[in-house]
């Protein structure tokens, strides 16, 4: 059993259904990525598992336990961190205090949680006093994802986290995620750039229409001349 599963979710906005028996997993230490066409479903397939998607059918469940009627904010409680692709930084805050405000559901000292994001991301600690909203597009991605981290997950989920980065800062950030997952933490993301997040990815999830089309590991999605074909540029 995987330690997160969305388990044949179907749902959407409004009426109409986006997800259509989608299912997506992914365990300790794994790195489980989405990916597909634009209007595949990825983003939607994120949010439903994180709760912001009101499912018609399926379930979520998080080490066994259903957390399907969980709010975001509960799921946060249960050891969830969820990083959005746009207004992911708190611009008018320093470094440091966007870090605090991702530690504002602990009520232990959390100091250590903190060095631990200034190790894996040092440019942080060195503009820890400046402004979010004076780093480069990089460095915010940074800010971001570091801030789900003070939640303490057992889970991370990342939605396009290289969106309008350069090549050079995608692979930096792809290297620290890997980084993430080594020390246990459950990594789920939704990635535009397909074939370099297929090649980290332990699992990998080809979404059409809300619906599952591909499911295997990142490298036999590689392999595979149909999904090269389609989805990966030949």
């Amino acid at each position: 059993m995987s330690f997160l599963i969305g388990e044949k979710m179907t749902g959407g906005y409004g009426g109409a259904d986006i997800l259509t028996g989608c299912t997506i997993a992914v365990d300790r230490g794994e790195i489980a990525v989405i990916v597909g066409p634009n209007g595949a479903g990825k983003s939607t397939a994120m949010k439903a598992v994180f709760g912001m998607l009101r499912l018609r059918e399926g379930q979520v469940r998080l080490d066994g336990q259903d957390i399907t009627a969980l709010t975001p904010q509960d799921r946060v409680k249960a050891g969830m961190g969820f990083v959005p692709q746009t207004s992911n930084v708190f611009v008018s805050l320093t470094v440091e205090e966007n870090l605090e405000m991702g530690a504002f559901i602990r009520d232990d000292d959390f100091s250590a949680t903190m060095a631990q994001v200034y190790d894996l991301f040092p440019v942080l600690k060195e503009k820890r006093r400046q402004p979010a909203g004076e780093l480069s597009g990089g460095q915010r991605q940074q800010v971001a994802v570091g801030r789900a981290l003070m939640t303490h997950p057992k889970v991370l989920m990342l939605d396009e986290p290289t969106a309008g980065v350069s090549p050079i800062v995608m692979d930096e950030l792809f290297d620290k995620i890997l980084d993430i997952a080594a020390t246990g933490i459950a990594i789920l993301m939704v990635e535009q750039n397909a074939r370099q997040a297929l090649n980290i990815a332990d699992r990998g999830y080809v979404l059409v229409q809300g619906s599952n089309r591909y499911t295997d590991t990142g490298a036999a999605l590689l392999a595979d001349p149909d999904v090269r074909r389609s989805f990966l540029g030949g």
